[in-house]
């Protein structure tokens, strides 16, 4: 048996275990989280600084980039980014401003720029896929200036996974490997480097901390989504483990139950599990089922009440037939009903009372590891930091 095969059956065992027992896999104890957490302006700002600007960030996807030329801007957390590929194929990412005044040179979106040539419409200074300025219009008279100091700002950049990890403070140039500590393992059995990208939109949610609370347990399944994700998905159900500050867990479907009256050289565990890979502090890969996935980027946005979510309809292949087109547009609407209009809408209503005092703290049962393990390293990160700079 292929050993990603082997570890889907493991997982169905825990899952089928806890199923049986009326059980999940727990927390030492119940954590109490001070509302404050998610309320103080400068505690957030201290976090957007250490945790989001300091360690690499998923950004895109590889897909995204099919060839040289391929490029992608957006501005995350106020810094513009501007990546693309090269034609040696490494995908590089750049501070999207000119060198000579600053003005961006590309628009926010995405593309394929034929000539790998990118032109700042201020004073068309001209830079290519490797961030070089290649041209300077009126150059003779300009004054003698290095073009090799005046190359785009880059910023770290990797591509692993079938995704794209950038570092947003330049200069600072931190080992993908030693960050991702083995969860990249468990990404690369996902292949996301060879799914097709069905849709793609980005739409805002609640505060940071507030949605992304949302995306770590399967607690609130039945009460929120009795139509969506609940419908085939087991609450309060399930297997976490940990890779440095990253997660996998793993959710039973509704027939999980049904695995304990097969044989297991006749189970296929993907009829009956939902992983669920966690790239801290932003990446959801969700809802592995059907040869469907919800990629989904979160980053803080105008302030602590505000997020932007990049949403990901992935697909194991292009859907060509009308049988297979309509199965990706239940997916894909499933999706964006489960997160915007159900955990969002009601994520909106949480920040809007956060500041009522109703709340002195927030608490995380036993059964909410995965968010107990998210706030342990958000603080962790932070007092690193601190003593970093004391």
């Amino acid at each position: 048996m292929p050993q990603q095969d082997q570890r889907k059956m493991d997982l169905a065992r825990r899952l089928l275990r806890h199923y049986q027992a009326g059980t999940t896999d727990s927390a030492p104890d119940v954590m109490a989280m001070p509302v404050d957490a998610y309320l103080d302006p400068d505690r957030y700002r201290a976090e957007v600084d250490q945790v989001f600007k300091r360690h690499p960030l998923a950004l895109a996807l590889s897909i995204e980039f099919p060839e040289p030329g391929s490029w992608r801007a957006m501005t995350v957390l106020d810094v513009p980014v501007l990546m693309v590929r090269g034609k040696d194929m490494r995908v590089r990412a750049f501070i999207n401003t000119c060198r000579h005044r600053g003005a961006p040179v590309c628009e926010n979106g995405h593309g394929l720029a034929r000539s790998r040539k990118f032109s700042c419409p201020y004073h068309a200074w001209v830079y290519d896929d490797r961030g070089r300025l290649t041209g300077m219009f009126g150059a003779s008279t300009f004054g003698d200036v290095d073009r090799a100091d005046l190359g785009l700002t880059e910023l770290s950049c990797d591509e692993v996974s079938g995704l794209i990890w950038v570092t947003l403070t330049p200069g600072l140039r931190p080992d993908i490997r030693q960050w991702l500590h083995g969860f990249d393992k468990e990404v690369d059995t996902l292949d996301l480097g060879n799914w097709y990208l069905y849709d793609q939109r980005a739409f805002e949610g609640p505060g940071w901390k507030v949605t992304w609370d949302g995306y770590l347990e399967g607690y609130h399944q039945e009460a929120v989504h009795p139509e969506t994700v609940g419908k085939n998905t087991i609450a309060n159900l399930m297997a976490h483990d940990t890779y440095g500050p990253h997660q996998r867990f793993v959710f039973g479907r509704k027939n999980l139950g049904q695995l304990a009256d097969i044989p297991e050289d006749e189970w296929v565990p993907d009829d009956h599990i939902r992983l669920i890979h966690s790239g801290f502090p932003n990446l959801s890969l969700s809802g592995v089922i059907g040869g469907f996935c919800l990629a989904s980027m979160v980053f803080p946005g105008k302030d602590l009440e505000h997020t932007v979510t990049i949403q990901n309809v992935l697909v194991h292949k292009k859907p060509e037939t009308e049988a297979e087109i309509e199965a990706a547009e239940v997916f894909s609407r499933m999706g964006l009903i489960a997160v915007r209009d159900e955990d969002y809408d009601l994520g909106f209503k949480i920040q809007a009372g956060l500041a009522s005092k109703g709340n002195q703290a927030f608490l995380f049962g036993r059964n909410e590891p995965t968010l107990q393990h998210f706030h342990k390293w958000i603080a962790k990160l932070c007092e690193e930091a601190k003593a970093e700079a004391a």
